[in-house]
């Protein structure tokens, strides 16, 4: 497999369109006009067509940590 432009590894095209065809197949809208009807095949477009964007390394923001309540104590009379 030849490495797509823009990509450093071909795993990393990989995680990048899995991560689009999870969102597609959850009902985000294609960025492209196509009659792939796949969510893979459609990422794979939408890559190749230079719609996707994604970051790495210091760029990325980690969400944000979640916040949980400490547990309640139980006080015993």
């Amino acid at each position: 497999m030849k490495l797509k432009d823009g990509f450093d590894s071909n795993y990393r095209y990989v995680l990048v369109a899995a991560r689009r065809a999870r969102q597609l197949s959850g009902g985000a809208p294609p960025l492209v006009s196509t009659a792939a009807k796949k969510p893979c095949k459609i990422a794979q477009e939408e890559i190749d067509a230079g719609k996707i964007q994604f970051i790495t390394g210091a760029k990325a923001e980690p969400p944000p940590p979640a916040v949980q309540e400490p547990p309640k104590q139980e006080e015993n009379k």
